[in-house]
């Protein structure tokens, strides 16, 4: 369904469409609205030039389209772990019930820990964030803790789940 492919700098329009919008914002730990100059600077600093950050776009592999964004950022090179980076911004899905969001973390999980070797791939989720909670139980994430109290959303307090997935 999908293919994983290098950020280019024709995405970044709609990336910043997606990443802007407030169903996806809110999920953000990077809240802000990005500008176009501050999301240049991020494909010119970040996206391509920092080893810690490896980011795809998600592809239709029917039609080429783009449909959403995925990567492995802090990554930590000595102790083998990354953050897990993902949203599906078809139909402004978030995470798609299509399989297409499903394909997607395969491809980025089985790059992390049989490409580049990781031993452990974590997210830090909000707790009223209930789709990327399933969603991450459907792909094998387990729920390592809970930071109470951690993230002001909408007038309220809300603790953040941190997930994981170890390979041996």
């Amino acid at each position: 369904l999908v293919i994983l492919r290098a950020i280019e700098k024709n995405d970044l329009t709609l990336l910043r469409t997606w990443r802007n919008e407030e169903n996806f914002k809110k999920h953000f730990r990077e809240y802000l609205e990005i500008s176009d100059l501050a999301q240049q600077k991020w494909y010119e600093d970040d996206a391509n030039n920092n080893n810690r950050i490896i980011m795809f776009a998600i592809v239709d592999s029917n039609n080429s389209q783009l449909i959403g964004c995925c990567g492995l950022t802090y990554i930590n090179w000595v102790h083998r772990n990354a953050d897990f980076s993902f949203y599906m911004g078809k139909n402004f899905s978030y995470i798609d019930d299509e399989g297409y969001a499903l394909e997607a973390a395969q491809l980025l999980l089985d790059f992390g820990f049989n490409q580049i070797g990781l031993k452990r791939i974590w997210t830090e989720i909000y707790e009223f964030d209930f789709l990327k909670n399933k969603f991450l139980n459907e792909i094998g994430f387990q729920l390592d803790g809970r930071l109470r109290s951690n993230y002001f959303y909408d007038g309220k307090w809300w603790d953040s789940l941190i997930y994981s997935l170890i390979v041996d």
